[in-house]
Order: C-alpha cells, then sequence, then structure tokens
C-alpha cells in the first residue's frame, strides 16, 4: 500500500484528499477558502495566482501530506496565468467566470471563418471562458501587457510548475488543453496560428503530457502527475467509463460522455474535450437547466423542495402542459435569440402541480436533446451520472430515467475532482515504479450511488419526450436540422 493525496484548486477553495493508492480510499481530508479581495466581489474576475498557493498550504497544514509519494493537482478551467519572458505573471490571472472577453469570442469566430470553422480547428467554438478569446480581449483592452506576454499556463499548469520548483520545463495534459480554443483533442495538437490571431503574436505553450506521464519530481523526491481540469478530474474520481454520460444540473445545463474516438464533424453544439485517461469527453452545453425550475418556482410562490412535491401531484406530461425551458435563449439547439414557450394551456391544466411538472419535463427533455445530439454522432450512453444540487430533488429522479431513457445515478456528495487528481497521481506513480500498465489507470472503487432506474415508466418517459418535440419542432422548425 501506499498514499498519495489530489488536490482541486476550485474558483473558491483548495481541497485536498489523501487516499490509498490501491483501492482510493479516503484517510485524510483538508481544505481551505483562497484568500480573495472582498472589495473585489465575491468571486472577481481577476485573482492574484499566489492565492491559490496560500490556501494550498493552509489546506496541506497539519502534517496532511505526511508519507504522501506522489500529489495530483485538479483546478479551475479556463483561468488563463499570462506569463512575461522571466516567467513572472504579467498581470493577475483571468479566470473562468470572466465574461468582458464575450465581444472578444465574437471577433474570433468572425477572424477565423466562423462558427464551422472553429470546430473543425479545434473542436470547439470560442466562447469568453475560454483562455483564446481572453487572449484577444487582453491584446485589445491591455496592449502593453499583451506585449510582454511570452508563455501561457493554465491554473492547474501553473500550480504544478510551482510545487515542482518552477523548472526550465512547463507542463500540461491532454484535458486542460483542449478547453484552451488553441489545442485539439482530435488531431493533438496545438493550433499556435490561433494564439497569434487572438494575443497578435506567439508565446510559449507548456508541453502536453499524457494521462500517466509524471510532470516531474520536487527536489523532496514528491512525484507530480500532469495534473488535469476540474471536469476531467471529477470524471475520472467519479469513475465514469465508456457508456457513461455526466448531466450535470446548474442554473445552465451541460452533458459530456467518455468516447474512445474524437468525434467526427461534430458541427457546432459539441465541445469536444479529451478526458483524463487518454481518451475523448464530448460535451454539449444548454443554457437552461435549474433556473428553469428557479424561474417557475418563484412564478408559483414556492421554494425547489415544495415544487418538486407539486409535481409529483401531476401526471406524466403534465396534462398537455408543455414547456419549451429557452429562458435565456438555447446554445442546444442554437436559438440564441428565443424565449421561453408554454403550451397546452385549457382550463383543466391551469394548476399549478401541472405547470410545476411541465418545468421539471421541459429541463430534463432539453437535456435529453443533448445526449441526443451525442447519441447521433456515435457516443454511446447507457447509464447517466446526474450531478447538482438539483439531483437530490424527488421529481427529478423520478422523471429523469424515464425520459433519458437509461438508468440514473446520483452520486453522494463527495470531493470527486480531488479524487481524481490522486487517481491520477496513483497511475503516474505506479507506471514510474513499474506497477502499472500506463494504458490502464488503477482499479478504483466507484463512486457510491443511488440508482434510479426506467422500470415500467419508461414508454410513458418516451410519449413525454415525443409530446416535447412535437412542439419543439412547430416552434422551432429545423432548430436540430
Amino acid at each position: 500500500m501506499g498514499i498519495v493525496a489530489g488536490l482541486d484548486s476550485s474558483p473558491d477553495f483548495t481541497r485536498i484528499v489523501v487516499c490509498d493508492t490501491d483501492t482510493g480510499a479516503v484517510l485524510r481530508q483538508g481544505h481551505a477558502a483562497h484568500p480573495l479581495d472582498e472589495s473585489a466581489g465575491p468571486r472577481p474576475s481577476d485573482v492574484d495566482p499566489q492565492n491559490w498557493l496560500l490556501s494550498l498550504g493552509e489546506a496541506a497544514a497539519g502534517g496532511l501530506l505526511e508519507k504522501v509519494e506522489a500529489i495530483g493537482v485538479s483546478a479551475q478551467q479556463h483561468a488563463l496565468v499570462p506569463l512575461d519572458a522571466k516567467g513572472n505573471t504579467v498581470r493577475p490571472a483571468l479566470t473562468g467566470n470572466d465574461r468582458r472577453a464575450q465581444v472578444a469570442a465574437a471577433d474570433l469566430v468572425d477572424g477565423l471563418g466562423g462558427r464551422e470553422a472553429w470546430a473543425e480547428a479545434v473542436g470547439c467554438v470560442p466562447g469568453a471562458a475560454q483562455p483564446v478569446a481572453k487572449l484577444r480581449w487582453l491584446a485589445r483592452t491591455e496592449p502593453e501587457a499583451a506585449g510582454r506576454v511570452a508563455g501561457l499556463l493554465q491554473a492547474h499548469d501553473w500550480l504544478v510548475w510551482q510545487l515542482l520548483g518552477r523548472p526550465a520545463r512547463r507542463t500540461t495534459d491532454r484535458g486542460g488543453a483542449s478547453g484552451t480554443g488553441y489545442w485539439s483533442a482530435a488531431s493533438g495538437s496545438y493550433r499556435p496560428d490561433l494564439v497569434e490571431l487572438a494575443l497578435g503574436h506567439q508565446a510559449a505553450l507548456p508541453e502536453v503530457l499524457g494521462p500517466s506521464q509524471a510532470a516531474g519530481t520536487t527536489p523532496e523526491g514528491l512525484l507530480i502527475s500532469a495534473g488535469t481540469g476540474e471536469t476531467m478530474a471529477a470524471a475520472f474520481g467519479l469513475g465514469v467509463r465508456q457508456g457513461d454520460a455526466v448531466v450535470s444540473l446548474g442554473a445552465s445545463g451541460s452533458v459530456m460522455a467518455v468516447h474512445g474516438e474524437p468525434l467526427a464533424e461534430t458541427g457546432t453544439m459539441i465541445t469536444s474535450l479529451a478526458d483524463a485517461t487518454g481518451g475523448h469527453l464530448p460535451v454539449v452545453h444548454t443554457l437552461n437547466a435549474v433556473r428553469t425550475l428557479r424561474g417557475t418556482a418563484e412564478l408559483l410562490g414556492v421554494g425547489l423542495d415544495e415544487l418538486s412535491a407539486l409535481a409529483l401531484k401531476s401526471t406524466p406530461g403534465a396534462h398537455g402542459l408543455v414547456l419549451l425551458p429557452y429562458l435565456e435563449g438555447e446554445r442546444t439547439p442554437n436559438l440564441p435569440q428565443a424565449a421561453g414557450t408554454l403550451t397546452g394551456l385549457r382550463r383543466e391544466s391551469m394548476k399549478p402541480e401541472h405547470l410545476a411538472r411541465a418545468a421539471f419535463e421541459g429541463m430534463l427533455c432539453g437535456l435529453a436533446d443533448a445526449l441526443g445530439v451525442l447519441r447521433g454522432h456515435g457516443v454511446e450512453v447507457r447509464r447517466v451520472f446526474l450531478l447538482g444540487g438539483a439531483a437530490d430533488l424527488p421529481a427529478v429522479q423520478a422523471i429523469a430515467p424515464a425520459v433519458f431513457g437509461t438508468p440514473v445515478l446520483v452520486p453522494q456528495p463527495g470531493d470527486y475532482a480531488a479524487i481524481g487528481a490522486a487517481r491520477q497521481a496513483a497511475w503516474a506513480l505506479g507506471v514510474h515504479q513499474g506497477r502499472l500498465d500506463p494504458r490502464v489507470p488503477p482499479r478504483w472503487r466507484d463512486a457510491v450511488a443511488q440508482v434510479c432506474e426506467p422500470g415500467e415508466e419508461l414508454g410513458v418517459g418516451q410519449a413525454v419526450r415525443q409530446q416535447y418535440e412535437a412542439v419543439r419542432d412547430q416552434v422551432h422548425p429545423g432548430a436540430f436540422g
């Protein structure tokens, strides 16, 4: 038995887990908040990366890392750290929640010839969060700082580099690189021309490591694995494998699935990321998930728990009510100017429980549309992991399996990104010691999860889907081509 650690530097906290290398059992845990400037708001867009190191040190206090042999690093995605020629930060890191680059992202889309051109080049269309868009924003709004940029790292790259003592070699992994907007998961290579298109000149990019490779060893002999982004680490920590999809219920939604090959001709609805195991992680985003439930709850003057209870008093199909939940426009399908639509109103259907049911069914059918995009490109989905606070709502658990047409797993709360980082560390350590195959990750226990089966409701769920699709296609003909 050996001991490894995984640290996850999220936008607000550093979480560390110390795990058994053979089983993945969590032996110790630590966490600490990032020391943020309160005058900049609860989650500022510009962050001094040193704050990540400070919270890391606090989270690891009290001998937490004693006898640890290797560390893996997971961190918030899309946080761009621009470095000068000496390796110092040119300015604070531009974090993933930064929306200032929306216009810059649109400029880049036009600059390369449209959304399809970007999808073909790097498997994704630039959005405000992506590093490539942040570079364009930097070049346009802070040209002096942009002119001094000589190297680019993301949050987990920078933390790995710091833990190793800032060596000449800088590294990243496939997962993190695939979210930059200037590295393609399909070709496995950078597109330096896109860096130049955004920044106005070239910059040094980190070496992309394989999933079981080590970034290096500290002077004390501690192995540091490649690291990865939070999304990839969480999937690895959950034990997601080929045939699994993960549906995340935030204000907006996302659906991702593990796939063995890059998707060809994905169009513009799929973001083609790489995972933490050497495979691929295609993702489809929706703009409306829990915000649909919250809006309905506010309209009815209830909380989400009460909304769930109301929905379960109704029947499948919501007595004919269908809600297209495009409250913020929509990304899947691509309807940026759309509004929500409620149809099927009759005197007998105008009851709170039917509207509540329509909200849950509309949200889940919208996510089922996203699942359908992946399935339509040959991605196998045999079961679905459901994440987010709303996953615990009884109405979600009752409706989702039938609408998705698969068993739904609701994992127990856990630091899955940190666990995924620890699993990566165990893999790199095992390869380094000659105990593990560099192509096969260590077999750790899967996440403990509640399993919700579609059972006899499968046919009913498909009827709900058909009712929803009929309204969608009538209101927005050709939305899915």
